[in-house]
């Protein structure tokens, strides 16, 4: 983006001119702007290079460092390093930019802000320099922060805290396209740039010093420097008036090379800065060094060499030279101690060891470093005083054999211990107590200390995760490598894990809460051992896979026999049958698993031998059984069959068959045996049908092994042939009793297998049908055609044959059905002959809708259909009469508000006379006297309404009534062009600005009585509103902050008599649900609430509360009954708030239109001046005037707004009131946005809620502003006043009248700058300003009328009707309105065609009109006469419209053909078009004629039911006086009875009662006797003890309720006061608990109230 431009030669500044170019002023102002755009972005890089030196951390690039600041990280990282006793890490919201980064600026980023600026106040920077938090945080005012950061580097560079900053002007580049981007930005500050130049002054000046003297002390010391003599410059340097610390005379010459080397590079900077500048006008001072760089060069020289000292120290290990460096105040090093030095040299050894490892080469550690390693060291050397004392502590507890108080020295963060867990106090009690007994000296040093709690601590969590069988957190326990367990192996954790899971339960069962370390140790062994054990289970499972696998049975015996196998039941005999069964378990496994590799497993191997035995048991068994069967049938004996069978082959036989099994075993022997055969001993049988068992059967003995040389027996039964033979014969038997037992169920069986053949072929055969049926409908219907063919054929023959005879029929047949037919229809017509008649009306309506629909929806309605529809423009009797009801209901309204505004004014003034009175019977004689006026006044305020209609310019002499005339022109002007108004309002100050307002502008208007005068009104308030904003308005804030005059006017005109009914409207409803809820109790100020608590316990018992008066906020939340009320309050402050949102939301289109428009034009004025503002800025403006200015004061005060209704005296409750104020709190905190914060911190909780209703009220606010413009609106433009039945009246005071005439004259100048201006002409014409006398006229008041003064102030204010009218209307033969000549060809051209038919009016005037046309005309034109005869005077048209009238119908419609080409010289219609343009105007007319006339009806319903409401409020005002003035009599005669002392007339005056006035009662009390009573609280400088000494002496006054009190002490009096009960009454409404007397005393306001109500008014 930008570099350092390397060449030497000076180059010119960006922008300048270096040639004889000649170049405009424009150009000449382009380059100025991109000149400060430049040098600013010069500064920036200046600001941030320092910055980056400073925080040793690279910082954004220069073109986004404003935004890169705004979130204020960076400032309060700039404040930690040079206060850092001020700003720590803790402190910066977001150091590490990370929630800045996902979601933008946060509003506690102006924290970091306010540290910086915090900081810099610490350090004593002036504040002329500092910016606000806003400028920063909205970015408001960049340039004035980066002012700010230059100034503290000047300050620190003169501090010796930080480098002096760069001159970087012309020697950084920058595009055109940064430079351009900066000049907008600077642009749209719209700020003046500050004088970074002048920066060195501005100090100086700030900080209080002798100008004139450091000044040339400076210019000394920069001549020294010049001479280059050290011992002068050292000379000038020690001169008192430079005002230079630390200098040192022992570094003369260095101070000299430094200082002469500074002076020369800015000298350098200078000429380069001001290139283009001649010699003559170089300013020398700018290359003059300043008293702050000067200091800022001493004090690096300083620093320097201080850091040489100190690190030749470090080096050489001296601990007295490193604390004499560290002590040299050039460092300014913070809190270097002398008894931590040896802590410093460690430190600072080890951090320049660790500094000259990383560079790899020795380096001098800087002074950031060194402060920041002494900061360390002497943190370190404080925690280890802290934590010897600590251990002291713990042995002791560990003696005193208390688990709590050990566990709390083992928890104090000063001992450094590993972490403690409270919930096993008891286990580091006697674990450690074990250990310290153990010890030699009775003592555990920290060392041992914190191996042994580190143990214990991984001890107590392993226990509670076995309580709580978690075997992931038991794992990674057993891992910790501080429980020092041994013996630990990685994949046996899982069975650590288990096995302590059971013998924890053991333990448990036992009473053991708690496994110690050997305990675990012990189990750990154990688990080791039982798999050590496994392995050799494992290796001796291997030596017998592969014994089995050679084959040999010697060998698979001799490895299943191994110890280490723990093999049960091993019998060697059996060893080669072990051998065969393991070796086929094992082929077995490889082919199931198709892996040849595969191994015989312990289980596995353990099964086969057990197979084994059994298989050579069970053939031992059944070779007995075999030997015994087959020599019983050798000897023919057959009864042990039977039981061998059952015995020894375990059969199931039966006892019938024995002879059968006997015959059938006999029989298969006999086949076997063969004669003369040779046969062994030996019977061989199979085990399994795979393994062979060999038995003799003379000797028993059985084997696996084959006899060698031996060939078994063939001729006996073997065993299988032996069960088979058994087996069958048994089946046959258990089958022949089936059968005989089931015979009738296989009779059944046969039977359905029969029946089920039969329904099988019927089923077939019907498939097949069905399969056919296409095939036999088919067959059908070839049949049906040819009979129904045949029959077709026969009858068309016939018919054929009597042709002729046929066509006769049809036709008698045909004329037959018509006849009938045209009967029936007549007969309908006849019966139906009403509904025909509505049909035909219906058609005929719809027609004229459908010509009426053409005439306003059409873009160019025909002539023909405007012709029909002209005769709407006339004007009725009934107009008249309702323009006349109109105009009476009007003055009567606009009369009655001004009447009730008065009133309001006087009864406002005796709510204040009277305010205090509600409580005390006192200070009545002002109020009677204001009671007396105001009564006088409301009857001479009738008189004046009666004698208004007599009032009036037909009252007046002529002369006079020429004079209001000229003030009618005026005032038609005033209200028509609100230029004039806008203007005049902001000439005024605004006090009387306001007056003006609320008396002459809204008079002006008729308080927008109907839609003429509330558009002018509404285009007034848009016209001062924009001049105000342009003219007023710098920041956006300042529509809130301040009190702008038109919203002012605003607000308080749609809040008066003309919004009223819909703010009533609005939110009545509402307001009084939350009134008459008498339940609702919201009080959301903690200190109220308990203030209101102590001042009721208080003024029921009338004994002083011991709970304190003034707490804070917190300290009344620490009461339970404070919290409950306050809970209670935000939950039902909630639901009432939502009532109140959903009655705003739900009635957005009641608001007045007056109030929503001005909404839209603030906010689009608004977005206009201030293009940079965002909508939720320009929405929270809106929400300012809709919300807090127009409905919060009627939601807080609804009886000060008609909100509801209050009788005569009544008053809305205090608790109702402070509900109402709770909800608009919260109503006005969401529509701005604002959360709870601060001292509404207890309130937090609700900041959700405001959020998401902020979101609704924005939506509805969007909404309030989307309304169409006035024009549209009214369907109103500055040229209807012309078409219009009536002329505008207004209804004015003289006094009004003569005001408004002087503020004119006065401000003439500003408000109609322009000499020809029609204001200047009118103010001409009217003259001089009169007085009411010469207004009216000689011989109006009586000269030697005593009241003369009085009674022409009262003829000041009455009031008279002005008919406005325009001075400035078209004349006859002047062409100077064309929009009037307009109107007027429209009035004929109307005339015109209700006479004479056409189809354009280009043809109308090219016919002649007939005779019939011009008796038509003529009657037209007599008739019009007639009516005009009859309209009163202010409604009757000009005398030029007419004459115009009165014309004959060939005389109109050459007029209309002049006035048509003089209209198309001027652009206004085309005869290409015929026309049509005029035509249009007329339709548009008409429309228009028909909505006034709608929107006058209206109109008179709206003034009636305003009327009523005033009238009512009139009624309520004069109540509320006859309510007063009941009042007033009751306190009269309770003061007169209770009161004999005194009484009080009517004028004000007291009246002694008898001859002689009594004597006044006074009161006497010692201060001890007050402080008994809770009166006095405390006394200054005096104990309490002496309180009897004081005694207080209250004395009633002359006037009721004043008290004079008089201190005395030891009898001598000391001093007196004066205290009025109406100030009592006060301080107790505010809620001032406590009062000052005499400055000394402490008096409690409302046990004194009590005291005196008691002992003076009998309360």
């Amino acid at each position: 983006m930008h570099h350092e431009e390397l060449a030497s030669l000076q180059r010119p500044r960006y922008g300048s001119i270096v040639d004889d170019e000649r170049i405009s002023a424009e150009e000449m102002d382009e380059r100025r702007r991109q000149n400060i755009a430049y040098e600013y972005l010069c500064h920036l890089e200046e600001a941030k290079r320092w910055m980056e030196v400073c925080l040793e951390e690279e910082l954004p690039p220069t073109t986004e460092l404003e935004e890169g600041l705004r979130n204020g990280v960076y400032l309060a990282k700039l404040a930690k390093f040079f206060a850092p006793n001020v700003v720590s890490d803790k402190k910066i919201y977001d150091v590490e930019q990370a929630r800045y980064k996902r979601s933008g600026l946060h509003f506690r980023h102006t924290d970091n802000t306010v540290q910086w600026l915090r900081a810099m106040e610490s350090i004593g920077l002036p504040k002329i320099f500092y910016p606000e938090t806003t400028d920063v945080y909205d970015r408001k005012n960049i340039p004035r922060m980066i002012y700010c950061i230059h100034a503290l580097s000047l300050y620190l560079f003169k501090l010796g805290l930080a480098p002096q900053i760069q001159d970087l002007l012309g020697k950084v580049d920058f595009t055109e396209e940064e430079i351009s981007n900066m000049r907008k930005e600077l642009e749209k500050y719209g700020i003046q740039m500050p004088s970074f130049s002048k920066i060195g002054g501005i100090l100086a000046s700030e900080l209080s010093v002798d100008e004139a003297a450091l000044h040339a002390a400076v210019i000394a010391i920069n001549e020294a420097i010049e001479r280059r003599r050290a011992e002068q410059t050292i000379a000038a340097l020690r001169n008192p008036n430079a005002m230079l610390i630390n200098v040192d005379e022992e570094l003369a010459q260095d101070y000299q090379n430094e200082l002469f080397e500074a002076k020369r590079r800015k000298e350098s900077n200078a000429r380069l800065k001001n290139g283009t500048i001649s010699e003559e006008e170089r300013d020398v001072y700018e290359e003059l060094l300043t008293q702050a760089e000067i200091q800022g060069n001493i004090n690096k020289i300083n620093i320097h060499i201080a850091l040489v000292q100190v690190n030749e120290a470090i080096d050489q290990q001296d601990e007295v030279a490193l604390m004499a460096g560290l002590n040299r105040p050039a460092l300014s090093l913070f809190e270097v101690l002398p008894q931590n030095s040896l802590w410093y040299l460690l430190q600072l050894c080890d951090s320049k060891e660790q500094k000259m490892q990383i560079a790899g080469v020795p380096n001098m550690l800087d002074k950031s470093e060194i402060q920041k390693e002494v900061s360390v060291a002497n943190a370190e050397a404080e925690a280890h005083k802290l934590k010897l004392i600590a251990v002291d502590n713990i042995n002791t507890a560990i003696r005193n054999s208390d688990p709590s108080k050990t566990l709390v020295a083992l928890m104090k963060p000063e001992a450094q211990l590993p972490v403690v867990h409270s919930f096993a106090a008891a286990v580091y009690q006697t674990e450690l107590f074990n250990l310290q007994q153990q010890n030699a000296v009775n003592y555990l040093a920290h060392d041992e200390l914190s191996i042994a709690v580190e143990m214990l601590s991984a001890v107590v969590l392993l226990n509670q995760a076995l309580e709580n069988k978690d075997i992931l957190m038991i794992k990674n326990h057993l891992r910790n490598p501080c429980i020092g367990f041994n013996n630990l192996e990685e994949e046996s954790f899982q069975r650590y894990a288990d096995t302590l899971l059971s013998i924890k339960s053991e333990a448990s069962s036992q009473g053991q809460d708690y496994l110690s370390w050997n305990d675990i140790q012990n189990c750990i062994d154990m688990v080791t051992m039982q798999i050590q054990e496994e392995n050799e289970r494992i290796i001796a499972v291997g030596h017998i896979n592969e014994a089995i696998d050679q084959g040999n049975p010697e060998k698979t015996l001799e490895a299943l026999l191994l110890p280490t196998a723990k093999l049960q039941d091993v019998r060697p005999v059996n060893a080669r049958h072990y051998q065969d069964v393991l070796y086929h378990a094992k082929a077995q496994k490889c082919k199931e698993s198709q892996d040849e590799s595969e191994l015989l497993w312990l289980d596995e191997i353990q099964k086969g031998i057990s197979d084994a035995n059994n298989n050579i048991k069970e053939a031992a068994v059944l070779a007995v059984g075999t030997s015994m069967i087959n020599k019983s049938l050798e000897k023919g004996d057959s009864q042990p069959i039977l039981m061998l069978l059952q015995s020894k082959f375990g059969l199931r036989v039966i006892p019938e068959c024995a002879e059968t099994y006997f015959r059938n075993l006999s029989e298969a022997k006999k086949l076997k045996t063969v004669e003369g055969s040779n046969e062994s001993p030996w019977i061989k049988l199979v085990m399994k049908n795979m393994y062979h068992y060999y038995y003799n059967v003379e000797t028993e003995e059985g084997s696996c092994v084959a006899p060698e040389g031996v060939v078994p027996k063939t001729s006996w039964l073997t065993g299988e042939e032996i069960q088979s033979i058994v087996g069958q014969v048994t089946a046959d038997y258990n089958r022949e009793q089936l059968w005989l037992a089931n015979e009738s169920l296989i009779v059944q069986l046969q039977a359905r297998a029969r029946g089920f053949l039969v329904r099988k072929n019927y089923q077939e055969r019907k498939a097949y049908l069905q399969n056919q049926e296409p095939s036999a409908i088919k067959i059908q219907a070839f049949w049906r055609g040819f009979k129904q063919r045949k029959s077709y054929v026969d009858r068309l023959k016939v018919l054929q044959g009597n042709v002729a005879a046929i066509v006769k029929i049809q036709s008698w047949a045909k004329m037959w059905l018509a006849k009938r037919a045209y009967r029936k229809r007549l007969q309908y017509f006849k019966d139906h002959n009403d509904e025909i008649v509505k049909i035909q009306a219906f058609l005929r309506a719809n027609k004229a809708r459908e010509d009426y629909r053409i005439l306003t929806g059409a873009e160019n309605p025909p002539l023909t259909v405007l012709r029909k529809f002209a005769y709407l423009l006339d004007q009725s009797d009934l107009d008249f009469q309702e323009e006349l009801e109109v105009t009476r209901l009007r003055e009567e309204v606009v009369t009655k508000i001004r009447s009730n505004q008065q009133l309001e004014k006087d009864l406002n003034l005796m709510d204040i006379k009277i305010g205090l009175l509600v409580k005390n019977r006192i200070t009545l004689q002002d109020v009677v006297l204001h009671s007396k006026k105001l009564n006088k006044k409301s009857k001479s305020r009738l008189e004046e309404m009666v004698m208004v209609d007599k009032q009036g310019i037909k009252g007046l002499s002529k002369e006079r009534r020429k004079k209001l005339e000229a003030y009618q022109h005026l005032f038609y002007l005033l209200q028509t062009n609100p230029m004039y108004l806008a203007k005049l309002i902001f000439q005024m100050p605004q006090n009387k600005s306001t007056k003006f307002m609320d008396t002459v502008i809204f008079t002006l208007y008729n308080y927008a009585s109907n839609q003429r005068e509330e558009y002018l009104l509404l285009k007034l308030f848009k016209t001062a509103l924009e001049e105000e904003i342009n003219s007023k308005v710098d920041q956006i804030q300042d529509i809130v902050t301040g009190n702008p005059t038109v919203i002012k006017m605003v607000v308080s005109f749609n809040r008066g008599a003309r919004g009223q009914n819909t703010l009533r409207q609005l939110l009545a409803p509402v307001v009084k649900e939350i009134m008459e809820d008498k339940s609702l109790i919201i009080n959301t100020s903690p200190v109220n609430v308990y203030k209101s608590w102590v001042n009721q316990l208080e003024m029921q018992s009338g004994e002083a509360s011991k709970l304190p008066y003034d707490v804070t906020t917190e300290q009344a939340l620490t009461h339970t009954e404070v919290v409950n009320k306050l809970e209670s309050s935000i939950q039902s402050l909630r639901a009432v708030t939502d009532k109140v949102l959903a009655s705003i939301f739900s009635s957005l289109n009641m608001m007045p239109y007056g109030m929503r428009y001005i909404a839209k034009v603030l906010k689009s004025s608004l977005h206009e001046k201030f293009p940079d503002a965002t909508e939720d800025e320009l929405l929270k403006i809106v929400g300012n005037l809709l919300y807090y200015r127009y409905m919060n004061p009627a939601i807080v005060a609804p009886d000060g707004f008609d909100i509801i209704d209050m009788t005569a005296g009544g008053q809305i409750h205090p608790d109702q009131r402070r509900n109402l104020g709770c909800v608009a709190k919260v109503l006005q905190h969401a529509a701005s946005n604002k959360l709870f914060e601060g001292e509404s911190e207890h309130l937090s909780s609700m900041n959700t809620y405001l959020s998401q209703t902020y979101q609704k009220f924005r939506n509805f606010f969007q909404a309030a502003c989307d309304v169409p413009e006035p024009e549209e609106k009214f369907n109103i433009d500055e040229y209807s006043d012309m078409v219009t039945l009536s002329k505008p009246v207004i209804y004015i005071s003289i006094e009004e009248i003569i005001n408004t005439h002087s503020l004119l004259l006065e401000h003439q100048d500003a408000i109609a700058a322009e000499p020809n201006d029609l204001l200047n002409e009118l103010l001409e014409g009217l003259g001089p300003v009169p007085d009411v006398e010469s207004f009216l006229g000689e011989g109006a008041v009586d000269p030697n009328d005593p009241n003369r003064e009085s009674t022409l102030t009262q003829l000041a204010k009455t009031e008279i009707s002005l008919s406005l009218t325009n001075k400035y209307e078209l004349r006859e033969g002047e062409d100077q309105d064309l929009k009037s000549l307009m109107i007027k060809t429209k009035r004929l051209i109307v005339d015109v065609i209700r006479t004479q038919p056409g189809d354009t009016l280009l043809e109308i005037l090219e016919t002649p009109a007939t005779a019939q046309q011009e008796s038509e005309h003529l009657k037209l034109v007599e008739k019009r006469a007639i009516l005009n005869s009859k309209t009163p005077d202010k409604m009757k048209p000009s005398q030029s419209v007419f004459e115009d009238g009165q014309l004959p119908i060939e005389q109109k419609k050459r007029k209309i053909q002049r006035n048509l080409r003089t209209l198309e010289q001027a652009g206004l219609v085309s005869s290409a078009t015929k026309y049509q343009e005029i035509i249009n105007e007329i339709a548009k007319d008409i429309r228009n004629q028909r909505r006034y006339r709608h929107h006058r009806k209206a109109e008179l319903v709206k003034l009636q039911q305003t009327l009523n409401a005033l009238n009512s409020k009139t009624a309520f005002y004069e109540e509320q006086i006859n309510y007063y003035n009941t009042y007033i009599k009751t306190c009269l005669d309770n003061l007169t009875r209770k009161n004999s002392r005194r009484s009080i007339k009517l004028d004000g005056k007291e009246e002694v009662k008898g001859s002689k006035k009594l004597k006044q009662v006074s009161l006497k009390y010692t201060a001890a006797r007050l402080h008994e009573k809770g009166v006095i609280l405390e006394i200054e400088d005096l104990q309490t003890n002496q309180f009897k000494n004081v005694m207080f002496d209250i004395t009633p006054g002359e006037e009721v309720g004043d008290f004079e009190i008089k201190a005395k002490f030891l009898g001598v009096e000391m001093e007196k006061v004066q205290l009025h009960f109406q100030d009592l009454l006060q301080m107790q409404y505010e809620g001032v608990a406590v009062m000052k007397m005499f400055d000394k005393a402490k008096v409690n306001v409302n046990l004194l109230i009590f005291l005196l109500n008691k002992k003076f008014y009998g309360k």
